[in-house]
């Protein structure tokens, strides 16, 4: 498996911001860490390992990038608000910086797959809704969709258009819905340990879909399967493999 690290400065994050590429060929995937986590955490926890047939034959390359969680939406001595500019930076950064070089890097002209386990579940989804027109595919594992779980219910303008669960609700733009309509969206939760949160934003999520009639698969998995790596490691490979059986991948 071809394995390359890089490394360069974002403007809008005023910073370094390193990244792990896995692979040479097929559909790029961009990989949220969790909470807290790494650009290499998801080899650190043998998610590559887990997925690596899909590498190894062309399927997908796998990029993993660098998080500012800390500093936004996890640095509870920080105003909401501003934790919500913080990470529309990093929104600046995602889509103007690390996706050029991305389609660069792998001369795909097509929609990217955005995805992760936890928090990065929440950023594979929050990037698929607002910007479906640069990630036609998303595989959401176990996250919370609602950004006042990371406010302590603080809500304002900066907040709300980073709420899936609720942008999504009053959302009457056809722009974003004929988008929806036609890409790729899994959301998995399992109902075991540390799921009780997961399990209620995916839900009301399933809810809201259902209602604007909007295409997304939503995956209940058991009540043995918890919020930890070896659900996540079963999980994603079952996943590209239904894609690849659906031709996305």
């Amino acid at each position: 498996m071809k394995i390359e690290y890089r490394n360069f400065y974002s403007s809008h994050l005023n910073r370094d911001m390193p990244f792990k590429i896995y692979g040479h060929a097929g559909k790029p995937m961009l990989v949220f860490p969790s909470s807290g986590g790494s650009f290499h955490e998801y080899e650190d926890f043998n998610m590559i390992d887990a997925i690596w047939p899909y590498i190894e034959n062309g399927n997908i390359t796998v990029y993993t990038a660098s998080s500012v969680d800390n500093e936004s939406w996890l640095n509870h001595g920080m105003n909401p608000h501003d934790m919500a500019v913080i990470h529309n930076n990093y929104d600046k950064y995602i889509i103007h910086e690390l996706l050029p070089f991305i389609k660069y890097h792998s001369d795909w002209q097509g929609g990217l797959m955005a995805s992760g386990c936890s928090m990065g579940a929440y950023h594979a989804l929050n990037f698929y809704l607002r910007h479906p027109d640069a990630f036609d595919t998303a595989v959401a594992l176990s996250g919370i969709y609602d950004a006042r779980f990371f406010t302590g219910g603080y809500m304002d303008k900066e907040v709300y258009l980073n709420s899936p669960v609720d942008y999504l609700k009053e959302l009457n733009d056809q722009w974003y819905l004929n988008h929806y309509q036609k890409n790729n969206l899994i959301i998995a939760a399992g109902q075991g340990r540390w799921e009780e949160d997961t399990l209620r934003d995916t839900r009301l999520l399933d809810t809201i879909f259902a209602e604007k009639g909007l295409p997304a698969w939503f995956d209940y998995w058991g009540y043995d399967v918890d919020h930890d790596w070896p659900a996540w490691r079963e999980q994603m490979p079952y996943f590209l493999e239904k894609l690849k059986e659906n031709t996305v991948i």
